[in-house]
């Protein structure tokens, strides 16, 4: 006697304390999804008249839903449940999103001094090999690596990045800061070698000053970063 095969869903229904949430099948046709959200919508009890819209939350997995789709699915919901699309969790991203990654992670080298009143601004981590003189500014959406001296504003992580880092020859500057979190750090005394320093935002979200080899362990990534 032959086992009978259960049939693929192609929406799975869930109800959270927050709506509803639709996993859509990602390996069937989108005019089988719609056919399917159709027949179970209309089992559905209709929203009483003034009640409240329904959030939904769509799941795609590595279905790409075009404009067009979102809105065919969109007024469906308003057809049998008086309920909005709210958000849209998906595997899939645009190349848009792709682009901006992309740019995101580049590495931009400059030979230069930074001087007073100059701004350098790049996608990506930033690799100074220079000065950045009192005055000067430089900022990053990823790490900034200062080989010489840092003794103008560093702002790196400009993309709310906070495991950002920013690190200097010798830093000296008149101002640090990751994402959104700002300090000036202390005069330092004496005129010995001074090795490379890194800054990072700690557990107390506090820009902290370390060397080098210390953040390599509070950011295990930081070699995969750094430049060649």
């Amino acid at each position: 006697m032959t086992q009978k095969q259960v049939k693929q869903q192609n929406v799975i229904i869930k109800g959270t304390k927050d709506g509803l949430t639709f996993v859509l099948n990602d390996q069937c046709a989108f005019e089988d999804v719609m056919e399917e959200l159709a027949d179970k919508l209309s089992e559905r009890p209709q929203p009483q008249e003034n009640s409240a819209r329904v959030r939904i939350k769509l799941v795609t997995g590595k279905r790409y839903l075009e404009k067009e789709q979102i809105a065919m699915l969109q007024e469906q919901f308003n057809d049998h449940i008086s309920a909005d699309i709210d958000t849209i969790e998906t595997d899939v991203i645009t190349k848009e999103e792709a682009e901006e990654m992309r740019l995101d992670s580049q590495i931009t080298r400059l030979a230069r001094v930074v001087r007073s009143g100059q701004v350098i601004e790049v996608r990506g981590d930033l690799v100074l090999i220079g000065d950045v003189n009192p005055g000067g500014t430089v900022k990053a959406t990823g790490n900034i690596y200062v080989l010489g001296a840092l003794r103008g504003v560093a702002h790196a992580g400009r993309n709310d990045n906070k495991q950002a880092v920013i690190c200097a020859g010798e830093m000296s500057p008149s101002q640090l800061r990751i994402a959104d979190v700002i300090t000036r750090p202390p005069e330092q005394e004496g005129d010995g070698v001074r090795e490379m320093e890194c800054a990072y935002i700690d557990e107390n979200d506090q820009i902290v000053l370390d060397r080098m080899l210390k953040v390599g362990q509070v950011r295990p990534h930081i070699s995969d970063d750094l430049p060649e």
